[in-house]
């Protein structure tokens, strides 16, 4: 066994335990080590997501998700521009399937207002311009400022400008367990440190309850899986075509996006799966697999939206069934337009116990020497640079 003392130990090489080690490097000469189970950084949720950088529409006034998404915007930007990594400043128009759509449009829209992000409601004729294949019921809400990357090329980008700032990254190193307030065993590595920032992801809630935090919330998985375009299919999508979201529940629905090599994908699925990393049909299952088929059940009985996610999204394991749902995006698509693809991710959605309700926003718990971050879902990936400041502002210094 290894011995480290460090000053911040940081669980998860994701994007946002990635971004707070090069918050943290940017403030002070400390030493940093983050710890990562994976051989690489940003394997699960960051390295798997559709590349968005959302422009913050849909997110409640004052939420850490409205207050993060515009700045982190910028700075993601900022970075990719820095480090040479493409970004498609593509937009992207959100549309209503039926007249019953249109008000929650006004609803975004107002949204996007008191959150200082740039829309525009636009009618048919408009959006034939930006999005000529799109299909629309009367208006569409159109944000100019929304962009795409490839999310694991940032990720590389993040992670070697980690190692060029002198933090230690330590791969194939999972964390095992406290051993006191400031120390735990991660890998063959017993670290020592004064402050720990828990950014495990899916894994996040258990660590955080072995500090006796955050108990009465835990993660259940979602599995997203995509479907792409044809080269020579007949849809020529410039963007980001968007559906109105039930917002209700945190999803944002089946959708297309163009990545920065031209390539369009349509996802991804938001199905309940049975394993934190349950990314094909036994992979990832275990005792565990149990435990969330039993909280799924409960959640099904006790929430309207989420029992209408549970029957509606496994559907989409059969491909008409995703491809009808994405064919009402757009003007004309055909069955044969499709192919399967090899994308896929689980997002860690955290519940709240006792309501049986979808926690909506980030969640950060604390106690003398460790810092939980949760629930760090969409739009984190945008927001990650900005939230690292937040935390090392309130929670590291």
């Amino acid at each position: 066994m290894k011995a480290i003392k460090v000053d911040y130990c940081i669980i998860g090489a994701g994007v946002v335990g990635l971004a707070i080690a090069r918050e943290l490097s940017l403030r002070t000469k400390k030493t940093i080590v983050v710890c990562e189970k994976e051989a690489q950084a940003g394997f699960h949720a960051s390295g798997r997501n559709s590349g968005v950088l959302h422009a913050g529409i849909y997110y409640t006034q004052g939420s850490l998700k409205a207050n993060t998404c515009i700045e982190g915007n910028r700075l993601m930007k900022e970075f990719c521009a820095e480090k040479g990594v493409a970004v498609k400043e593509s937009g992207k128009v959100i549309v209503a399937k039926n007249q019953h759509e249109v008000p929650t449009l006004y609803e975004l829209e107002q949204r996007a207002k008191n959150n200082g992000v740039t829309v525009e409601l636009i009618n048919e004729k408009k959006l034939e311009q930006i999005e000529p294949c799109a299909r629309t019921n009367t208006l569409a809400l159109f944000s100019p400022h929304t962009a795409v990357v490839d999310p694991k090329v940032v990720m590389q980008a993040l992670y070697h400008d980690c190692i060029q700032r002198g933090i230690t990254v330590l791969l194939s190193t999972p964390f095992k367990q406290f051993t006191s307030d400031t120390s735990i065993i991660a890998g063959n590595h017993t670290i020592t440190y004064d402050k720990l920032i828990n950014c495990a992801g899916a894994h996040s809630d258990t660590i955080a309850h072995t500090k006796a935090l955050a108990k009465h919330l835990a993660l259940i998985p979602f599995k997203g899986i995509y479907i792409r375009l044809k080269p020579d299919s007949k849809p020529a999508i410039n963007g980001n075509i968007y559906p109105v979201p039930d917002i209700r529940n945190p999803f944002l629905g089946v959708h297309f996006t163009r990545d920065p090599y031209g390539n369009v994908y349509i996802g991804p699925t938001a199905m309940p799966v049975f394993g934190r990393e349950h990314y094909g049909k036994l992979q990832g299952l275990g005792l565990e697999s149990i435990d969330i088929l039993f909280k799924d059940a409960l959640l099904f009985i006790a929430n309207k939206s989420f029992r209408s996610v549970a029957l509606d999204e496994p559907k989409k394991y059969i491909p008409y069934y995703f491809y009808k749902d994405a064919k009402e995006l757009v003007k004309e698509l055909s069955y044969h337009d499709i192919e399967s693809a090899a994308k896929i991710g689980i997002r860690p959605q955290l519940v709240d116990w006792t309501k049986k309700e979808l926690v909506m926003d980030f969640c950060i718990y604390r106690d003398a020497t460790t810092v939980h971050v949760l629930n760090a879902i969409s739009p984190a990936f945008t927001s990650s640079l900005y939230f690292a400041k937040i935390i090392v502002d309130s929670y590291c210094m």
